[in-house]
């Protein structure tokens, strides 16, 4: 069974959690696969599926802004005809990143990560609900599977979008313990929230909290980690670093004495999952999704609250030693090699 993974739309560094999915996916199918797979990737994203063979589809000329995003979509929408010859002899076509470009002869898997932009329409420009609609809502409704991250996913997508429940498969995702694993070393007194600076991340009213928790534990610092910060004016104590590395971010994990984690919508949440991995206690956004991926590996709290993150923050600090050893079990059920031979078995699905 030959199977195409389309990675085109992959922009190294601009889409968060997505890009970490695909990036172990790949490896992961690489060595625990045993299907016959071939990545497709834009000359933007060479590296992008790791120990696959792979094609570089330099015709599709995305690029970093916006606008050379949608230029390479519309292109690439109105002329085809060089990208679907590209996956022609394929049997299916799996496409992680959920936008379907270009739609192939093949039968068609995609992965669904959320339907935020329905359930928290107030948090999307117009033009960004239309694109969505579009780009993600039709083609999940066509797909002959559609791949989704949670049991919340999947509910959401049955509810919002009408699919049929046979149709869609809950592959939950992994974490990487060679990289994201606990260190010898002593905790420092920092927070740390790695997420880019989108609405729906929360990030006013954690900066709220915090100003809370100095007034009780001056020493404490907070870290921020992704883009989208640079012109924000920050508080005494707070640091944001920008994109940071893989391994930094993992470095990050075994130093902070606290993963905070205060956003408003996730289809899974693999920071808290990274941090459990890594020995680092975890207080997170009483939502779905983190229930399903922390369990009572986390103390949840209300993120519309400032008080109630400070609170649940300070009970995740004291709390250090019982969440670290119920974060370790916990993140130790999940895996990349599992959730490589999840995504297997709904391809195999597809050719019967």
């Amino acid at each position: 069974m030959r199977v195409g993974l389309c990675l085109l739309t992959l922009v190294p560094g601009e889409i968060g959690g997505s890009e970490t999915y695909v990036r172990a996916l790949t490896r992961a199918l690489a060595t625990s696969g045993s299907l016959d797979y071939t990545a497709f990737v834009s000359p933007l994203a060479r590296d992008a599926a790791d120990g696959l063979p792979t094609e570089v589809v330099e015709e599709y000329r995305t690029g970093r802004t916006a606008s050379a995003r949608a230029r390479a979509l519309a292109v690439a929408t109105l002329r085809p005809g060089s990208l679907r010859r590209r996956l022609a002899g394929l049997d299916t076509v799996h496409f992680p990143l959920t936008v379907p470009v270009p739609r192939p002869d093949a039968r068609v898997a995609l992965t669904l990560h959320d339907v935020q932009h329905l359930d928290l329409p107030e948090l999307f420009s117009r033009p960004e609900r239309t694109y969505r609609r579009v780009a993600y809502d039709g083609p999940a409704r066509r797909a002959d599977a559609v791949i989704v991250v949670s049991e919340f996913v999947k509910g959401r997508a049955v509810d919002r979008l009408g699919l049929e429940p046979a149709r869609v498969h809950v592959v939950r995702l992994g974490v990487d313990r060679d990289r994201f694993h606990a260190g010898e070393g002593g905790r420092e007194p920092i927070l740390l929230y790695p997420a880019r600076a989108w609405p729906h991340k929360n990030h006013a009213r954690l900066l709220e909290a915090f100003a809370l928790l100095r007034r009780r534990r001056p020493e404490l610092g907070l870290v921020l980690t992704g883009g989208g910060h640079e012109r924000t004016r920050l508080p005494d104590g707070v640091e944001a670093r920008g994109n940071v590395g893989l391994d930094e971010l993992a470095g990050l994990y075994r130093r902070a004495s606290c993963l905070v984690f205060p956003s408003l919508y996730e289809g899974f949440g693999l920071p808290p999952l990274e941090a459990m991995a890594s020995g680092c206690p975890v207080a997170a956004s009483d939502l779905p999704a983190i229930r399903e991926v922390c369990g009572d590996a986390a103390v949840l709290f209300d993120p519309h609250d400032p008080e109630a993150i400070a609170d649940g923050v300070a009970r995740a600090l004291d709390a250090g030693d019982a969440l670290r050893q119920r974060g370790l079990e916990r993140a130790a059920t999940f895996t990349w090699e599992a959730c490589a031979l999840g995504h297997e078995a709904v391809y195999r699905t597809l050719a019967t």
